[in-house]
């Protein structure tokens, strides 16, 4: 499935206000949900998963996604960005980026690989959160330039 499809300029939300881990995940979730790419009860799925093992990736990232056993709820992949300017609490780990998945496979790896050859460092991500521009946001998910 073509990148376009699982990921939309309008996927992208930016500038939102401090909120908690579940809170975020919840938003995420909705957004999939929402946008035809998961089931409601994906969003269980995705908060099972950072309740166990913490979503926060480092360099201010964090990725919340679902168990494995909620992957039947996954409609088509998808995925959703958020920022959070001021930083937000992720079980000790400060995130500035969110980056929702629904995925069963590997459909999300290129983009999620385009994102890392990107943002390799923290200030790279502090940059993108203070460029305050979608389509650099989503071009840099398209591998193409910030």
């Amino acid at each position: 499935m073509a990148a376009t499809e699982m990921f939309k300029l309008e996927n992208i939300i930016l500038n939102l206000p401090a909120e908690d881990s579940d809170a975020v995940i919840r938003r995420c979730g909705k957004m999939l949900v929402d946008n035809g790419y998961a089931q409601e009860k994906y969003v269980e799925g995705m908060l099972a998963r950072d309740h166990s093992f913490s979503c926060a990736i480092g360099n201010f990232i964090a990725i919340p996604h679902g168990e494995k056993e909620y992957k039947e709820n996954i409609l088509s992949p998808g995925i959703v960005v958020l920022t959070y300017p001021e930083g937000i609490d992720w079980h000790g780990a400060k995130v500035h980026l969110v980056i929702g998945i629904a995925a069963r496979g590997e459909e999300h790896l290129d983009i999620l690989g385009n994102v890392v050859d990107n943002i390799e460092e923290e200030q790279d991500v502090l940059n993108l959160i203070e460029k305050n521009d979608p389509q650099a946001i989503y071009n840099m998910f398209r591998g193409g330039p910030l």
